[in-house]
């Protein structure tokens, strides 16, 4: 779990354009915005690196922070707990099922740039090259079935290399904590019982699952 001091300091780091690229940022200049000494803002920099939450560089003006993706995903769950905390007429649906092997398509479709490119852009993170596969128990069929039309985001279409790729949809959701999304072709017909779910984080391995796992999927909306 991260540190309430660390995620402070992400948070600041983020306010100041961390999150668009590089920013100019000394450790005196982060103590004065956290009212904090230099010497613990500079302890605080060297856990967010060390948790991979931030990349630092040095140039000719000075030191140089950025927030990474992890460090993005971090802030995001906490955006998704405040949203719960102040908005509790916001919906919330959960589906269940057993974790299984999929036929190795998601790796090849989530190595291709621009639908790398386009989930970056909408949900926030590049996603690892591969899907989580989960087959729902009867009851969560149902459910799946009323989030047909809620919530979810269109991918186009694109031509590349000569050769034509279609549409996906993609409902951003949350599985043990770990913001992900669920995926699948926008016009192709899709077994009702199987889902897969795209991460910024190889899930199987985070979440230390393995084929047979019961899981737990949340899916929140307005």
């Amino acid at each position: 779990m991260v540190e309430a001091e660390d995620l402070q300091s992400l948070k600041t780091i983020a306010l100041l354009g961390g999150c668009k690229g590089p920013i100019w940022l000394s450790s005196q200049s982060l103590g004065n915005e956290l009212g904090i000494s230099p010497q613990t803002a500079s302890r605080r920099l060297i856990a967010l690196e060390r948790q991979q939450f931030i990349i630092r560089s040095m140039k000719p003006d000075g030191q140089h922070v950025a927030v990474t993706k992890t460090g993005e995903q971090e802030l995001r769950r906490e955006y998704a707990d405040y949203i719960r905390i102040f908005n509790p007429k916001r919906k919330q649906y959960s589906l269940t099922g057993t974790v299984i092997s999929g036929l190795g398509e998601g790796r090849y479709y989530m190595s291709i740039p621009h639908y790398k490119e386009q989930f970056g852009k909408h949900l926030g993170f590049e996603p690892f090259p591969g899907t989580l596969n989960i087959r729902l128990d009867p009851a969560s069929i149902q459910v799946r079935k009323q989030l047909e039309h809620i919530g979810w985001i269109e991918v186009p279409g694109f031509t590349a290399d000569e050769r034509t790729f279609g549409g996906v949809r993609t409902l951003p959701c949350r599985i043990r904590g770990e913001f992900c999304a669920i995926v699948e072709p926008s016009r192709t017909h899709y077994p009702e019982d199987i889902i897969e779910v795209i991460a910024g984080c190889e899930l199987r391995k985070v979440l230390d699952l393995n084929d047979n796992d019961m899981i737990e999927v949340e899916i929140t909306y307005d």
